[in-house]
């Protein structure tokens, strides 16, 4: 078995605004671009609440909570089932993870 470790990251300061939906209204495209630079944009709604705004990006995947939890439950199944790769070395790992 191995075990992979990773190193921490230096903490980044995250910078957030937050605004009004008639705001957001009023300069979508200044938000999104803001969002696009990695700003969180927080829309807050006096009857609906507040909602952050996110870019999706090509590794998102979108799927429902109940999707999300068959495929979690498939996965155990398969480990019960002896349905894994085993390496027992980092390398091993790592020329599978090439061979992609």
């Amino acid at each position: 078995m191995i075990s992979i470790q990773i190193k921490s990251l230096p903490l980044q300061k995250k910078v957030m605004e937050i605004i009004s939906a008639r705001e957001f209204r009023s300069h979508q495209g200044k938000y999104f671009d803001m969002v696009k630079r990695g700003i969180d944009i927080i829309i807050k709604s006096r009857n609906r609440g507040s909602f952050k705004i996110t870019p999706v990006t090509e590794d998102d995947t979108l799927m429902t909570k109940e999707e999300f939890f068959a495929k979690i439950d498939r996965g155990i199944e398969q480990i019960k089932n002896g349905e894994y790769l085993r390496f027992d070395t980092y390398e091993e790992f790592e020329k599978y993870a090439d061979s992609l």
